[in-house]
């Protein structure tokens, strides 16, 4: 199993960070989004919450690849119709990519 954290930023708009967290509660997300990552090889996912700054941990089995991933997210509407949906309430980070949402952190400790 492979952990992978990531950073994003919520637009800073009490009222969209609650619609973003109505969203993400088990009854509100589409379950071809669910069906979407555990497709992709993605066992757990976490997303935490401070302000308006997301913090995801993504642990992953032995067929996730980021380019497979990717490949799948574009070749599926409904993924595709519920990234179009997030954008209204997500924000890159200052230091994103161009067109760049969730930015890959770096380990800088581990306790063991």
């Amino acid at each position: 199993m492979k952990r992978f954290c990531f950073a994003l930023d919520l637009v800073d708009d009490p009222a969209l960070i609650a619609e973003y967290e109505q969203w993400h509660k088990a009854e509100n997300c589409w379950p071809e989004i669910k069906k979407s990552i555990l497709d992709a090889g993605i066992a757990q996912m976490e997303i935490y919450r401070t302000g308006n700054r997301l913090f995801m941990i993504m642990d992953t089995d032995a067929t996730f690849s980021f380019e497979r991933k990717s490949a799948m997210d574009a070749a599926n509407e409904k993924v595709q119709q519920w990234e179009q949906l997030m954008w209204k309430f997500q924000s890159s980070i200052p230091w994103a990519k161009e067109g760049e949402k969730w930015v890959l952190m770096d380990t800088i400790f581990k306790l063991v």
